[in-house]
């Protein structure tokens, strides 16, 4: 598995924050923003767009750095609290929980009247650059587009962009053709009355073109933009070092293939026609809007077409989750098998274990790669919600403590993300009182019926209430979207305390993952995957309703369990699945570890 980089030293550190405050100087700037992002505003980034990594050491998924004249500041969120104080020094940066204390309250106190803040349109969604602009107004202050972005003018030993070659996805796989999908998407765009969209986010492309790439770590995309028309053409702009002559039959004459900086004057022609054209200010980047309102083009500002057909996975999609699950599965009950009979002896680190996991789903020969960075917790460690194991962190799986892991894996049928979390010898009575509660309300989400319309934000509290009936809760949200061998996080739904508007809705895959985390002490986690479905109609019944399928296919720690805590119909659910996972999986393990299965899965009444 990848592990995390060493932080520069304090030294380092200081050196790069001081070359850039003297580029900014150049520029007659005040101040630069530097989020944690790229130029298609993905979860995961090539290693040369990490530049807030390379200027603060913090490796988190998500974060942003605000550097002044003599001030710094890091916005980070809930996930992270611990870790930027283990990463980044703290008389260089002021720590601000980007909740209690966002960007625009900072800067009202920080920027002088007259301060003109940059800020690379590149990297900032437009609703993003909009909300920048809008704290600087109230600051007296001014946001300056920047020509070039003016950390890379530093960065002596940046990264060159990746060339990872583009791969045709499998319709075996993909379930529906490239062709079918243009045309779906033209159809749409025609009935909204626009002449072509603008695609920044590599998932959506992806997708619609039925192709897969190697560009970033634990998603297989392509980095690429396109231009989506009503006639159903697309046009790609990608570099050519990605385009074989197998992409390109792939591909077919509808499809144009160009070099990404073409992409300008791709949006000027489009403005010459006075087309009307669709682009998402929540995804794309401001200077696509920027560009479109130079060219005279009529902005349409709407979400991201493919966004929800990509989300409601076709049979051949959900077919091939399912037997990726399964496989999946199989891994994984033989790793917890192995920490069963090895940790108790204290031979078993962190990142022991994270590395015999992996090892153990590469056995089937269709892992293309994790779907992200192993959390491998134990003890205090399992309390830091996105931990991610280094050989600073790693310490010795301990007797009496709990382990959590959070894992996944790429294949070409499907994308898992599965959590479990596991008494290392006997787990003491607020450990089980803790857990249970987390199961209760797993339970009580995946055991859920809805009517259509439903929102995962409505659903969310179900998870919940067992925990705030108890005063406790956890910070980070209950469920997120899962692709098809994409995205791990994948929108438009998920189930939080976040307004969200999407109703969920037959072959949506999300995660089911409430948790429970003392710090110093021990995390939980119970997480499977589950897929939105048609449920039977309920006699009497005037709406249409929906459910969820439980897709990963695990033991959950019966040690863990206080049956006293769970009433009649949670214990059936919890035997139901049980025996579905023993079933399933014991032809796929070996007789050691189908042993353990079946104690692992016994009824709760045994």
């Amino acid at each position: 598995m990848n592990r995390p980089l060493k932080p520069p030293s304090k030294e380092a550190m200081a050196t790069r924050i001081a070359a850039l405050r003297d580029e900014l100087g150049r520029r007659t700037l005040d101040g630069f923003v530097v989020p944690r992002a790229d130029e298609h505003q993905g979860e995961y980034v090539p290693p040369s767009a990490e530049r807030l990594a390379w200027l603060t050491g913090f490796d988190g998924s998500a974060g942003l750095a605000i550097v002044l004249k003599d001030r710094a500041a890091l916005f980070i969120d809930g996930r992270y609290t611990l870790q930027v104080r283990d990463q980044v020094d703290g008389e260089l940066f002021e720590f601000c929980h980007i909740a209690d204390e966002p960007p625009a309250t900072w800067l009202a106190g920080a920027l002088g009247q007259g301060a003109r803040l940059g800020y690379d349109p590149w990297l900032h969604t437009e609703d993003a650059a909009t909300r920048l602009a809008e704290a600087c107004e109230k600051a007296g202050a001014t946001l300056v587009p920047t020509d070039g972005n003016p950390l890379d003018a530093v960065w002596a030993d940046r990264p060159a962009p990746p060339t990872a070659p583009a791969r045709p996805h499998d319709l075996e796989f993909a379930g529906k053709a490239s062709e079918e999908k243009r045309a779906e998407i033209a159809e749409a765009l025609k009935k909204s009355r626009v002449d072509a969209a603008i695609l920044t986010l590599p998932e959506s492309i992806a997708w619609l073109l039925n192709i897969r790439g190697g560009d970033v770590p634990r998603t297989p995309l392509v980095l690429a933009f396109a231009v989506v028309r009503a006639d159903g053409t697309v046009a790609l702009f990608i570099d050519a070092a990605k385009v074989d002559a197998a992409l390109r039959k792939h591909l077919g004459d509808e499809v144009t293939i160009a070099a990404p900086d073409a992409l300008g004057e791709a949006i000027d022609d489009l403005g010459a026609a006075e087309a009307k054209v669709l682009a998402d200010p929540a995804t794309a980047a401001d200077w696509v809007f920027k560009r479109l309102a130079d060219a005279g083009a009529t902005i349409v500002r709407g979400a991201d077409p493919c966004l929800l057909p990509k989300a409601l996975k076709n049979p051949a999609e959900l077919d091939g989750a399912r037997r990726a699950h399964v496989r999946d599965g199989a891994a994984l009950t033989r790793f917890l098998a192995w920490i069963a009979r090895e940790a108790a002896n204290g031979g078993v680190s962190e990142m022991a274990a994270a590395d015999k996991l992996e090892a153990l789903r590469r056995e089937s020969n269709l892992l293309r790669d994790l779907s992200f960075d192993t959390i491998s917790g134990s003890g205090p460690n399992g309390a830091i919600v996105h931990y991610r194991v280094s050989e600073a962190t790693d310490r010795t799986l301990g007797t009496g403590e709990l382990y959590l892991v959070d894992s996944g894996a790429q294949y070409p049928d499907g994308t898992t993300d599965v959590t479990r979390t596991v008494a290392i010898g006997e787990p003491t009575a607020e450990m089980r009182d803790r857990f249970t509660r987390v199961l209760k309300g797993h339970i009580a989400l995946a055991t859920v019926t809805f009517p259509k319309g439903t929102s995962g934000s409505q659903l969310d509290a179900l998870a919940r209430r067992p925990l705030w009936e108890a005063g406790l809760d956890f910070d980070h949200g209950t469920g997120h979207g899962v692709g098809s061998y994409l995205s791990v996080h994948e929108g438009p739904q998920r189930i939080s305390k976040l307004p969200n508007t999407v109703g969920l809705a037959p072959g949506m895959i999300c995660s089911n993952e409430p948790g429970y985390y003392k710090t110093g002490a021990f995390g939980i986690r119970i997480e499977n995957l589950v897929a939105v479905r048609a449920e039977k109609t309920v006699d009497g019944g005037e709406r249409e309703m929906f459910g969820f399928e439980t897709l990963t296919l695990a033991p959950i720690d019966r040690a863990l369990v206080d049956t006293a805590l769970l009433d009649a119909q949670e214990i059936a659910w919890l035997d139901a699945y049980h025996a579905r996972v023993r079933e399933t999986l014991t032809p796929l393990v070996d007789a050691e570890t189908a042993e353990w299965l079946a104690q692992a899965t016994a009824p709760l009444a045994d």
